[in-house]
């Protein structure tokens, strides 16, 4: 059967309707290319996620959809056998990726490919699991819950991140603020109906812990801030940029 692994709220837009994907494609590169991570998470969430996984072998195949520049893949790596692919839009995300296999002697069986997430290169019941932290929202989380579960052999998973709502009512600021641009944000049981819907068994779900977002996403943002605006000082397009990551920033605490 088919797993999903966790649920968590995420934020990239602010109530002015500016987004981050309206941003220069290289800027919004570079700007992350200085972070391990280009979401929250951790490399100890990553594997507790993993644990609920069995069954892989050196014959598994694996895909990181929306890979970035693959923290949480070298991590997958380290710790299951198989071949790895992750993808991403970058290009320089997928370099920085495939240096890092390099370096951690991965590179016989972890790669990166250029490559959107509605256009993937696998033929039907090719994939063991299929890897995405806090990219589905990018293709739709039902739309890609649908789409790439053909490429699951039986018995095969799928580990995903989604926006989610903790409770049935919450401020309407907050609500006012999400939901425009992340009009599938739902409660956790409402995704995990969506899950079974599309046809999947659901085997665990847990929310992210705040240090995934603090330690792990917010404190490293604050330093590839500084060095940006270094950089690009008197930017009028650079200082928008960085000002919307502190908006989601505070929005999020």
């Amino acid at each position: 059967m088919l797993s999903l692994y966790a649920t968590y709220i995420t934020t990239m837009s602010n109530e002015n309707i500016t987004t981050i994907h309206e941003f220069d494609f290289n800027f919004i590169c570079e700007f992350f290319l200085k972070m391990k991570r280009q979401g929250p998470g951790s490399p100890e969430i990553t594997l507790k996620a993993l644990s609920f996984i069995d069954n892989l072998t050196d014959k598994s195949f694996i895909a990181d959809i929306g890979c970035g520049t693959g923290g949480q893949t070298m991590a997958l790596a380290q710790h299951i056998p198989g071949q790895i692919t992750g993808f991403d839009l970058f290009p320089q995300f997928i370099d920085r990726l495939n240096c890092n296999s390099k370096d951690l002697n991965l590179q016989g069986r972890v790669k990166g490919i250029v490559r959107s997430m509605d256009n993937l290169p696998f033929q039907n019941e090719e994939l063991d699991l299929i890897w995405c932290e806090g990219a589905i929202y990018n293709i739709g989380f039902e739309r890609g819950l649908r789409e790439w579960r053909k490429f699951l052999r039986s018995g095969g998973y799928i580990a995903v991140t989604e926006s989610a709502w903790f409770t049935e009512k919450r401020p309407a600021e907050i609500e006012n603020y999400c939901m425009p641009h992340f009009p599938e944000m739902n409660t956790i049981s409402n995704k995990v109906a969506q899950i079974q819907t599309a046809g999947y068994m659901p085997v665990a779900t847990f929310i992210l812990p705040e240090t995934c977002w603090t330690d792990h996403y917010f404190t490293p943002m604050i330093r590839a801030q500084e060095a940006f605006l270094d950089k690009y000082a008197g930017n009028k397009t650079a200082e928008e940029f960085v000002e919307l990551q502190r908006y989601d920033a505070g929005r999020d605490k």
